[in-house]
């Protein structure tokens, strides 16, 4: 009698457990209404983000998209792993802009079938800044054409990426070789 309650007891708490996290709702984050993907295309560097597993410890990020066919965009990520003259590492994901999205919401494909969410949080008018992010706030990525963003760039993007709901202690900087001595060498905290 008293397994019989307990099982009972632990399928209801995890029941309730899972219906009340399927009703969570996640909080709006910001998206850019409209994005000329042309412009859009080309050469990223990543300045600062909170990373996924694949980018822990990289350094010399370079993001480069460019359009396939409508709607589908190859992405080609690289990085030095460990160091500025690490092994270089390199991905080719796909995009897949979300019809009805202004062209800011993709789904990137690293792994057939799955298509990670991809959201362009902001982006400058002269396309050489721009924030890509997650509802989940799990991940974010600060990206600049060029990687000597002037610090007061970076920190107001940070800003921005904080004002969305990321958590600024766990958004680093990504470091390059060839950056000017006052940025940092190490994946340090960016804010």
């Amino acid at each position: 009698m008293d397994m019989k309650r307990t099982v009972t007891t632990l399928v209801f708490a995890i029941s309730t457990l899972l219906l009340f996290n399927s009703c969570r709702t996640l909080e709006p984050i910001r998206t850019e209404s409209q994005i000329d993907l042309n412009r859009f295309m080309g050469d990223w560097v990543v300045i600062a983000n909170i990373p996924t597993f694949l980018e822990k410890d990289a350094w010399n990020a370079l993001e480069t998209y460019e359009i396939r066919e409508p709607g589908i965009v190859d992405t080609t990520f690289t990085f030095n792993k460990g160091g500025p003259e690490g092994e270089q590492k390199t991905y080719t994901p796909v995009g897949f802009v979300r019809e009805g999205t202004g062209d800011a919401v993709w789904g990137m494909r690293f792994v057939w079938p799955i298509k990670a969410e991809y959201r362009i949080v902001y982006v400058n008018e002269d396309y050489t800044e721009t924030i890509i992010g997650r509802r989940k706030r799990d991940y974010l990525w600060i990206m600049a054409r060029e990687a000597d963003l002037p610090e007061e760039r970076v920190q107001a993007l940070i800003d921005l990426a904080v004002e969305e709901g990321y958590e600024r202690d766990a958004i680093l900087r990504v470091p390059h070789k060839e950056v000017p001595a006052s940025q940092p060498t190490t994946r340090e905290p960016a804010g």
